[in-house]
C-alpha cells in the first residue's frame, strides 16, 4: 500500500538527495548496491548480537536508499532494465538477511525462541513468494498491483518492533512477527487472486523449451 501512496510525500526528502549524489557522479546502481551491502552487514552483525535498536535505525537508513536510486534513475530519464533487476535482486537479498537473522537471534541455544524462529522463516519465504506472484505474473502481461503487506510495510513493521524491542519493550517483537505472518500470507493469497480474476488468466501459454507436446481435444 505504502508503495503506491508513499511516494510523494517522501520525495520532499528523497528528491534533493537523489540530486546532490548525482551530481557527485555517483549513479543508481552505487547506490543500491552499497545501501543491499550496508543493510546485510548491519543484520546479520546487530541482530543476532541482540543490538536491536541500533540495527533498526542503521536498517532503516540503508533501505531508505531503495527510493534514493529510483529517484535518481528517473532523474536520469528513467532506469534501465538492468537496474531495475539489480534493485529486486537486492531487495530479496535485505529482506532476507533481516528476517533471518532474526531466525538466527531466536534460535540461540541458551534461550530458544522456536515458535518465533519459526515465524520469521515464515516472514521471509512469504516475503519472497509475494514478490515472485508479481514477478511472474507481470512476466505473463499481467499487472498487480497492490497488496496488503508489501516491502515497505514489511519493513515499517519489522524494523519499528525491532528497535522497540531494543529499548526494552517486552512482547512487541513478537507481535510484530505475528502481524508480519498473516499480512504477508494474505498478501500471497491476494496476489494470486488478482492474477486469477485478471482477464488474461485463462490464456494458454507455450510449453516450455523440450517439453512434449500434446494434440489438443478438438484436434482428435
Amino acid at each position: 500500500m505504502l508503495s503506491v501512496h508513499g511516494r510523494k510525500p517522501a520525495s520532499v526528502v528523497i528528491e534533493p538527495i537523489a540530486r546532490g549524489l548525482s551530481k557527485a557522479g555517483i549513479t543508481p546502481n552505487m547506490v543500491t548496491l552499497g545501501g543491499t551491502i550496508l543493510a546485510i552487514v548491519f543484520a546479520l552483525w546487530l541482530i543476532p548480537s541482540g543490538h536491536h535498536f541500533a540495527a533498526a535505525v542503521l536498517i532503516g537508513l540503508t533501505v531508505a536508499t531503495d527510493m534514493v536510486d529510483g529517484t535518481m534513475a528517473r532523474m536520469r530519464g528513467g532506469g534501465t532494465r538492468f537496474g531495475a533487476t539489480l534493485d529486486a535482486t537486492c531487495d530479496r537479498l535485505t529482506d532476507g538477511a533481516v528476517f533471518g537473522a532474526l531466525a538466527l537471534w531466536f534460535s540461540h541455544p541458551e534461550e530458544p525462541h522456536r515458535i518465533l524462529m519459526i515465524l520469521s522463516l515464515v516472514i521471509l519465504v512469504a516475503s519472497q513468494v509475494t514478490s515472485y506472484v508479481k514477478a511472474r505474473a507481470e512476466a505473463s502481461g499481467i499487472k498487480v498491483v497492490g497488496g496488503l503487506i508489501e516491502r515497505p510495510e514489511r519493513l515499517i513493521i519489522g524494523l519499528m518492533s525491532l528497535g522497540l524491542d531494543g529499548l526494552g519493550i517486552p512482547y512487541v517483537l513478537a507481535a510484530g512477527l505475528w502481524i508480519l505472518v498473516v499480512g504477508s500470507l494474505y498478501t500471497v493469497v491476494e496476489r494470486l487472486v488478482i492474477v486469477a480474476r485478471s482477464d488474461a488468466a485463462s490464456e494458454l501459454i507455450e510449453a516450455p523449451a523440450g517439453a512434449r507436446e500434446f494434440s489438443s481435444p478438438q484436434d482428435d
